[in-house]
């Protein structure tokens, strides 16, 4: 009887706390469907409706949060790996990207004339190395008499050293008969850093020794040791509008190779251009470059412009 008489409060305790409520069915099948599409911000929707008329749920409705969550890194996790090992085993030949560019141009200077420009560029990006090659050419023929003949190439490996810093290489061809010379070679290699690495907004710069060769058209020949300065700007205006700029500079030093009566030579190259979005694969481009070199040969001015207008086509 004395057992019976101590059960009956202890029964009375254990029916009277207050059952855990559960997560009314409608509302986690309506949570069970955003986290079935997989997408992070139809998930966060649905939670925060979920939360503000569910709120004494909202300790499972958290768990079932924090378990998407869970799973979404995952997965982001094993897909960066696999993305990484794709880039690792990668031949040379594989992992390119480029952009062809076909315009006219409008030059003044050295040549006063309109033509046709054609651009090709090619990038590699690695885990720690970025190989990038550009080439460009500007032409023109009047009455079978060549007005403007300009030729471009370059080559350059980038080694991330950490996230903002890198080591760069350069090896450059050049030649512009109207300008003076009939090919100009240049190599250089140094040090480079991201002062800027936002999505919308990058800046970078990098300086270092070079070597530069220049061959004349009048037969000469020179070659002289340089420093080169490179600074490139990128600026997402909107999702379709993009402000470039680039600048080179090369300033040779006194010593030389070969004994030559000159001064000193100094050449920059800026380059400022408006890209307008036309299609994921469409460009178009309006730039405008000044070509200068402080002691160019006799009978050549030290500054040149070119305005383009261009279609990029990226593949």
């Amino acid at each position: 009887m004395r057992n019976n008489l101590y059960a009956i409060p202890l029964l009375a305790a254990v029916t009277s706390a207050p059952a855990q409520a559960e997560l009314p069915e409608p509302v986690k099948a309506m949570i069970d469907a955003a986290i079935e599409s997989g997408d992070p911000a139809t998930v966060q929707a649905v939670i925060s409706v979920a939360r503000q008329t569910n709120p004494d749920d909202a300790e499972e409705i958290d768990a079932l949060l924090a378990s998407f969550n869970q799973e979404q890194a995952q997965l982001a996790a094993a897909q960066a790996a696999k993305k990484e090992e794709a880039i690792r085993t990668a031949s040379l030949l594989e992992n390119w990207s480029g952009k062809g560019e076909f315009g006219a141009f409008r030059a003044t200077g050295n040549s006063s004339n309109t033509g046709v420009t054609a651009g090709l560029s090619l990038k590699r990006q690695g885990i720690d190395w970025t190989h990038k090659l550009r080439g460009r050419a500007d032409y023109q023929r009047n009455n079978g008499v060549t007005s403007r003949e300009q030729y471009f190439f370059a080559y350059e490996p980038n080694l991330k050293v950490s996230e903002r810093m890198f080591v760069y290489g350069l090896a450059q061809y050049e030649r512009d008969r109207f300008q003076g010379f009939s090919a100009r070679y240049a190599i250089s290699g140094g040090v480079g850093y991201k002062f800027i690495d936002e999505l919308d907004i990058q800046l970078s710069a990098k300086v270092g020794p070079a070597y530069r060769v220049t061959d004349f058209v009048n037969g000469d020949s020179e070659s002289r040791i340089a420093g080169l300065l490179g600074v490139d700007f990128d600026w997402s205006i909107t999702d379709r509008l993009k402000l470039t700029h680039e600048t080179n500079a090369v300033a040779e030093t006194g010593g030389s190779a070969t004994i030559i009566v000159d001064s000193n030579n100094t050449s920059l190259n800026f380059v400022t251009g408006l890209n307008a979005k036309v299609s994921d694969k469409l460009t178009t481009r309006f730039s405008y470059t000044i070509e200068y070199d402080s002691n160019p040969p006799m009978g050549s001015e030290n500054t040149d412009t070119l305005s383009r207008v261009t279609l990029i086509y990226d593949f």
